[in-house]
């Protein structure tokens, strides 16, 4: 006969691979389905998540975690019933209508976003933010908060955190990292960032950014590699993760690091432990510790200097036409070029922090209607002059420019600068245990690296909360130090700052 956590198990086990498949859907949605399709999509995913929401809030669900809290017999059964028993108490406050309805309208409202993109007109995305606004209102009214909604939708993301404790982080970084930036923009070497908006092939960038995925560990018998408006990573399984990036010919950038950073996505994806696949302890943490491995691999190691001490030459060879005059000092300073912009996914590693801090405090607003929607495009332009001194021409490269809203993640954002200090923590315990990292890397072995991760990271699923995931690996409480002592330490000599 099976026993109650055989069933338990299993019930979860088949409600994973509902969400997987919503999440392939929603991965073809974004790559490869025709325009035409997309009414019968937003149909399909919300046919899917009235199924996967059913099933979490079943009350067989309920009778089996009240049995089995307290009886498990090892730390998988433990992780597996404690993450069900949050997500049940989570979902069973919530309607499945409610669920239904905001899969069918962020299906709708994603293709609304990238047509309001395109034209750089916001009011046309207006009406599907304003109504999954108030859907995602509605949501966490219903699973309740102690002191603002914020905290309800945030605890989706990274479980535990609050918006009170984010804002405190964040104030906390605002100063340090506003003044270096004033530092650099005063000292005496300044890079060339006009180097890497030459010429760039697109057909030889998806070729080398392919390759620099691989070289990093990204198994593509496990993944694919495909273009969106919107770079992500989608993971159905360690077995079947799939990534996507964006080309520009007249700018090498996007197209490098955009890949490493969803490699770096990938490789927790198809890290994570296959034998617990569709469960708690085969998924991430949270989407900070998610969000760590991603910036880690973009930028601790795809822009280090020893990275392109090993790659330079192969890389000017692939582009001789546009970097054959170019010295490995030269690019290696204007791939790392600290300068107050307006696009986030193209922002560096110093001034990025503060376009997560805008979302974040334009998403409270918004939430508790201190903010009307048609007056964020006013509200986000004036915003981020106050943090980073630039001003938006258009709506694209302003309030459109992130798809998160159009797919109803409110909350989400703050998980990026999350992962930045994740990772410069894990970074610094990394180098730690291996003190001949950067050595490696000039080898181009990366390994090491990738096999510490799995062992620290990846292998553990959600066996530890987010905070006390950091503090076994590096063994303190997450701080704003090391990644502050990180960018001082890389970016004080490109500049001729002393550090």
């Amino acid at each position: 006969m099976p026993t109650p956590y055989n069933e338990f198990i299993k019930h979860v086990r088949e409600t994973g691979m509902i969400d997987a498949t919503s999440s392939v859907l929603d991965w073809d949605a974004e790559v490869n389905m025709p325009e035409n399709g997309l009414d019968q999509r937003a149909e399909q995913l919300s046919l899917l998540a009235a199924l996967g929401h059913e099933r979490r809030i079943s009350p067989r669900l309920g009778e089996w975690l009240s049995k089995l809290e307290g009886k498990t017999e090892d730390e998988v059964q433990e992780t597996n019933v404690r993450e069900m028993r949050r997500a049940y108490d989570r979902a069973i406050k919530i309607p499945t209508a409610l669920v239904e309805r905001i899969a069918h309208v962020s299906t709708l409202a994603k293709e609304s976003w990238a047509k309001a993109r395109k034209e750089s007109a916001f009011s046309k995305f207006v009406p599907h933010l304003k109504e999954l606004l108030d859907l995602k209102r509605q949501v966490a009214d219903a699973i309740g908060y102690k002191s603002e909604r914020y905290d309800a939708l945030l605890d989706e993301f990274e479980p535990g955190a609050t918006a009170a404790e984010i804002n405190t982080l964040f104030n906390s970084l605002r100063g340090p990292l506003s003044d270096f930036v004033k530092k650099l923009a005063d000292a005496p070497k300044m890079p060339d960032v006009a180097i890497l908006n030459r010429n760039f092939p697109i057909e030889r960038q998806k070729l080398w950014s392919r390759q620099c995925a691989m070289l990093v560990g990204f198994d593509f018998n496990s993944g694919r590699i495909d273009v969106s408006t919107h770079p992500f990573c989608s993971g159905f399984g360690p077995g079947d993760v799939r990534l996507t990036t964006r080309y520009y010919e007249d700018f090498f950038s996007p197209s490098m690091f955009g890949t490493l950073h969803e490699s770096g996505h990938g490789l927790y994806e198809q890290g994570l432990p296959r034998e617990h696949v569709f469960t708690p302890r085969g998924q991430a943490a949270s989407l900070g510790i998610h969000e760590s491995q991603s910036r880690m691999w973009e930028n601790m190691v795809g822009r280090s200097r020893p990275f392109w001490d090993r790659y330079y030459e192969q890389c000017r060879a692939v582009f001789h036409e546009s970097l054959s005059d170019i010295s490995i000092d030269r690019f290696y300073a204007a791939i790392n070029a600290v300068s107050p912009s307006l696009i986030r996914v193209e922002a560096d590693e110093v001034t990025y922090n503060l376009h997560i801090i805008l979302r974040f405090e334009i998403e409270r607003e918004l939430l508790e209607n201190r903010l009307k929607v048609e007056d964020l495009p006013e509200a986000w332009n004036a915003k981020i002059h106050q943090l980073l001194g630039v001003n938006p021409t258009n709506d694209a490269e302003g309030c459109l420019q992130d798809i998160h809203w159009s797919m109803a993640a409110f909350g989400y954002f703050p998980t990026y600068a999350l992962g930045n200090l994740y990772a410069a923590q894990f970074f610094v315990a990394a180098k730690r245990d291996m003190p001949d990292l950067d050595d490696q890397f000039r080898r181009g072995e990366f390994s090491n690296l990738l096999g510490w991760l799995r062992k620290n990271i990846h292998q553990h699923g959600m066996r530890y909360r987010p905070a006390d995931l950091v503090k076994n690996v590096t063994g303190s409480a997450l701080s704003i130090e090391p990644f502050l002592k990180y960018v001082r330490e890389k970016f004080s000599p490109i500049y001729g700052l002393q550090v």
